[in-house]
């Protein structure tokens, strides 16, 4: 079975197609951007619409360091591997994404359900640090989606060195780099690759 024979099952969706092109079809992750900014504002809306995206006990782990300044962006742009550099310098703004191992501490608020977890968890440290990389990275998927909602494109980069993000820009908090994301208004489409093909239902998918 090749992916060019496979049809795709687009007739049970809640959304009418637009949509679904918007958020997934015809969404590309992006590498070149022209110089529309991105406020602060539009960020915010995109937060608050993903954080209600399900996570294991409502944690919500993922934290972001918004990055515009030339400096600031400098001092990012020596951690990325070669070829993300100039992105990260000419991108209207960057996200680092990251894991927080300290997300249990609100959790009094966010599971008031599951009393004592703060107790719990405070001396597990390796647990508590792969349910934030698990769950951070669940909301990382959302965020994304949530950006080309709000009309957004992103440029997701995982070549970088994030150790030294994290002694760059976190070592007062212990935040953990998960990916480094370029946001803004594709120029030009964005990359000059075609779209890929994708792996069917049928291909990745089995029914006991």
């Amino acid at each position: 079975m090749t992916l060019e024979t496979l049809t795709p099952h687009t007739d049970h969706l809640a959304v009418p197609d637009d949509i679904a092109d918007l958020l997934f079809r015809t969404a590309r992750s992006v590498g070149q951007f022209t110089d529309e900014e991105v406020t602060d504002e539009q960020l915010a809306a995109v937060y608050d619409l993903v954080k209600w995206g399900p996570t294991a006990m409502n944690p919500l782990p993922l934290r972001l360091l918004v990055v515009r300044e030339r400096d600031a962006r400098e001092r990012l742009a020596a951690h990325m591997a070669e070829g993300n550099r100039q992105r990260v310098l000419d991108a209207p703004v960057t996200l680092v994404l990251a894991a927080d191992p300290a997300f249990h501490q609100p959790l009094p608020v966010l599971a008031p359900h599951l009393p004592g977890m703060v107790d719990a968890l405070e001396p597990a440290a390796e647990q508590r640090m792969q349910m934030a990389r698990t769950n951070a990275l669940l909301q990382v998927g959302y965020l994304i989606v949530g950006l080309r909602a709000a009309g957004l494109d992103a440029g997701p980069m995982g070549g970088m060195d994030a150790a030294g993000i994290d002694a760059e820009f976190f070592a007062d908090n212990g935040w953990q780099t998960l990916l480094v994301v370029n946001v803004g208004h594709a120029a030009d489409g964005g990359t000059p690759y075609p779209r890929a093909a994708r792996l069917s239902y049928e291909q990745v998918s089995q029914t006991l």
